[in-house]
């Protein structure tokens, strides 16, 4: 079943039903086929898209320039110094502005706040490429691949996200399991759980759709039988160094590797990761925290499951592409 979404913003996964989300998923699908046997059909000709970027990334930019241009749309790149947003002029007058000349407006930065501030004041759709608290464009990605990957319905997946849960990613796959009735994990140690308040919202949900929710600071319990083990980086970018030592000391024991993997029981069990990941010293991020907390074999993922066959996190990645193109498609086409 179609369901008409034009017009709406894509600010964070409570904002939609889960039928509306099934919805485009099942439209990725679709655009990914059609993008592979090469029968693609231009939703978007004339349409222009402003593309925020306070915070840098290469998976969400490419992923909504490639999307855009693939259904004839025209993009902006506006980096944090391209310009006045918070600065010389107010996120409400800045979205007043944009609003007039573009027909839709992609915001990725610190702040829910900011984002759901320009949808508000912007008159045209707004979606998160992400915030310190959401990543929606992420969790398409994420149960599409889950889905590729087992087979399984959305309904019928069991996966667990291991390391710091407070934020984006833990939040993310907290919620998004519940509104589509998975068996969702979350380990990590106490003091790094999601707050209480997103725990209430995600077991109402639960209540609605028979979703399964577990949040514990045992690994091992949390990965017991999962076809999926997620994770993401410890340390953030622009964080002091003085925390890295501390942050990885006590989430040492939510490391993913090859014993973990193991206690999953599944030997079908696949790795993901929204990237990028710090699983070896080739980066010079990854090489200084490795050298300054004395980690040699990957911080959050060890190499050898980073480049394992159970790894998935390219595939994860592609779908970035896929999924945001259907919320292109959805909202603008």
């Amino acid at each position: 079943m179609a369901f008409n979404l034009r017009n709406r913003n894509f600010l964070k996964e409570i904002d939609f039903e889960p039928r509306e989300l099934r919805h485009l998923l099942d439209l990725a699908r679709a655009l990914k086929l059609a993008k592979y046997a090469g029968t693609e059909v231009k939703h978007l000709d004339g349409k222009e898209i402003a593309l925020i970027f306070a915070k840098t990334s290469t998976r969400t930019r490419s992923a909504f320039e490639v999307a855009a241009y693939d259904q004839g749309a025209h993009v902006t790149y506006l980096d944090p110094s391209g310009s006045q947003l918070g600065h010389k002029e107010s996120i409400a007058d800045t979205a007043a502005v944009l609003g007039r000349m573009y027909d839709a407006i992609e915001f990725r930065g610190s702040e829910q706040a900011d984002v759901e501030e320009l949808a508000a004041h912007a008159g045209v759709p707004v979606y998160n490429g992400l915030t310190n608290e959401w990543h929606p464009t992420q969790m398409l990605a994420d149960f599409l691949t889950m889905h590729e990957a087992s087979g399984k319905p959305y309904d019928r997946l069991t996966y667990a996200y291991l390391g710091d849960c407070r934020y984006n990613m833990g939040r993310s796959l907290l919620v998004m399991g519940a509104l589509m009735g998975s068996d969702v994990r979350l380990a990590g140690p106490a003091d790094l759980h999601p707050p209480k308040d997103v725990v209430q919202t995600a077991q109402d949900i639960a209540r609605r759709t028979g979703a399964r929710i577990t949040i514990t600071d045992n690994p091992a319990d949390a990965v017991a039988g999962a076809d999926f083990i997620h994770t993401d980086v410890w340390v953030s970018m622009g964080e002091s160094k003085d925390v890295w030592t501390d942050r990885v000391t006590v989430l040492a024991p939510y490391q993913v590797n090859a014993a973990l993997l193991e206690k999953s029981g599944n030997a079908k069990v696949k790795f993901m990761h929204c990237l990028p990941a710090f699983h070896d010293a080739n980066t010079v991020v990854g090489a200084e925290i490795m050298q300054h907390t004395g980690m040699t074999s990957g911080i959050e993922v060890t190499e050898e499951v980073f480049s394992s066959a159970a790894s998935i996190v390219f595939d994860q990645a592609e779908n970035r592409l896929h999924t945001i193109k259907a919320v292109l498609v959805a909202t603008l086409g």
